[in-house]
């Protein structure tokens, strides 16, 4: 679960860290960055829903707000 909490404050933070660099290359890489670690906590939920740490209720609701996220 550990992971999971990381990815997940990965994703605001390095939006955050991105916002306050000067260029927009530099926030774009950040902005990369972060979505990987939306696809990284979208595939994390996956299995914690197929080890049942997670009800299929749950991980599909923040299944749905990742998918929209990364779009």
């Amino acid at each position: 679960m550990f992971q999971i909490t990381r990815a997940a404050v990965s994703i605001p933070s390095n939006i955050a860290e991105g916002a306050s660099r000067n260029s927009e290359k530099d926030f774009g890489r950040f902005l990369e960055i972060s979505l990987g670690s939306a696809f990284e906590l979208e595939t994390q939920v996956r299995i914690a829903k197929e080890r049942e740490f997670i009800n299929s209720e749950n991980s599909s609701d923040i299944i749905e707000e990742l998918i929209s996220l990364q779009k």
